[in-house]
């Protein structure tokens, strides 16, 4: 499904090491109104820090991306490398350096590989004629077993539009956001002030309530350009066009989000983390996280072991009001507790039997208000520790 105006390449550069995609390109033919997301690791990238900078301006017309290297505590020649790739990028595509968006992921503390970044971008910008959005995707990846990207198409006053985004991360999976980039393309004409707002809104609602691991990157970076060549009438806030954009942007960032989980590093479960009856929604939240979080928690959801003492115990440290003597637990539709007393009889079976499915879900009422929040997350493996111990080999 085309995006109009909007052209993609990806290409070898061997950032890392040769034999695959590593160097990727997203174009717009013209100059698109753009938001962005950015790591609140207070050690930030090089390309974060231009990116933040550069992003004040709402416009962007073009993402490079190489994935091997994080050029991240690289100094001042970490920041000159990310500039000079930006102008590569710009010189050979013939439009402004200011609307080049740079990005990286990959090892901390390595400086890029700069004269292959030259050599690859002529065949970069020359692949844009027959590249594609899939071939990008596959190019941003690390740890990642598959490449992640989900595509909407919906309308603005009869007129179709397409929002469609990659994704990448598998490890360092945390708020805020997550050791991941995202980018999102739509064909939408859409007003600037509002994007940024329904962006960082989506961006809540989608990778800030994810979980791997706990653990926050240096590169985190979520983009969103938005060109108007659908030609559409501009969508604004306070219209049902606004509601139906926001819906399918969500829906977009959410389903790039459980991709993300689900290709968690050595991850064997999916798991849904639901709080109902919490004081307010941010004790529902902090709750929430604390479950997705716990290492003992996630290492018993990985033994299938329907240890409902090390959810309930999560909980209670997790700065939420809490009522011990109210609290149920359910994994799926099994009761464990209720009135904070484990329920007996079979329930330890039939919960083992719950953790054994691939994807499940813990809900935990606390029976004290109507706030309510969801998370996902997943299980900690034997496989997370040796993918992260050999990482850098």
């Amino acid at each position: 499904m085309p995006v109009k105006g909007f052209k993609f390449s990806a290409v070898e550069a061997a950032v890392k090491k040769p034999g695959r995609l590593d160097l990727g390109l997203i174009f717009s033919e013209v100059p698109a109104v753009a938001a962005g997301v950015f790591t609140t690791n207070k050690v930030k990238a090089a390309p974060v820090v231009l990116g933040i900078e550069r992003i004040k301006d709402g416009l962007c017309q073009a993402i490079v991306v190489n994935s091997g290297n994080a050029n991240a505590c690289t100094g001042i020649r970490g920041m000159d490398d990310a500039r000079e790739t930006s102008r590569l990028v710009a010189e050979g595509l013939g439009i402004a350096d200011e609307v080049v968006q740079v990005a990286s992921t990959g090892v901390i503390g390595q400086v890029l590989p700069m004269e292959r970044l030259r050599a690859a971008v002529p065949k970069l910008v020359e692949g844009l004629e027959s590249g594609s959005l899939d071939g990008v995707s596959r190019a941003i990846m690390t740890t990642d077993t598959f490449a992640k990207m989900e595509i909407r198409q919906c309308e603005a006053a009869g007129v179709p539009y397409t929002i469609a985004g990659i994704a990448k991360g598998a490890g360092m999976i945390m708020p805020n956001m997550a050791t991941m980039l995202a980018f999102i393309v739509t064909d939408a004409a859409v007003e600037q002030s509002w994007l940024k707002k329904v962006f960082s809104e989506s961006n809540d609602a989608s990778f800030n309530i994810i979980s791997v691991d706990g653990d926050t990157s240096t590169n985190d970076t979520s983009l969103i350009l938005a060109n108007g060549m659908a030609g559409n009438p501009t969508i604004r806030e306070g219209t049902g066009d606004a509601e139906t954009f926001r819906s399918q942007l969500q829906a977009v960032l959410l389903a790039l989000a459980q991709q993300i989980v689900r290709d968690g590093e050595g991850a064997t479960k999916f798991v849904e983390i639901s709080i109902k009856g919490a004081q307010s929604v941010a004790d529902a939240k902090k709750a929430a996280m604390a479950v997705a979080n716990s290492s003992l928690v996630k290492t018993a959801f990985f033994g299938q072991d329907a240890n409902w003492g090390r959810i309930l115990a999560a909980v209670g440290y997790s700065g939420a009001e809490v009522d011990a003597d109210r609290i149920e637990l359910f994994f799926d539709d099994v009761q464990m507790v209720r009135n904070g007393v484990f329920t007996g009889g079979n329930a330890e079976e039939k919960g083992s039997e719950v953790l054994k499915r691939k994807e499940f879900a813990v809900t935990v009422d606390l029976k004290l208000g109507q706030g309510e929040a969801t998370v996902y997350t997943s299980d900690l493996s034997y496989e997370y520790v040796k993918i992260n111990a050999d990482y850098r080999t």
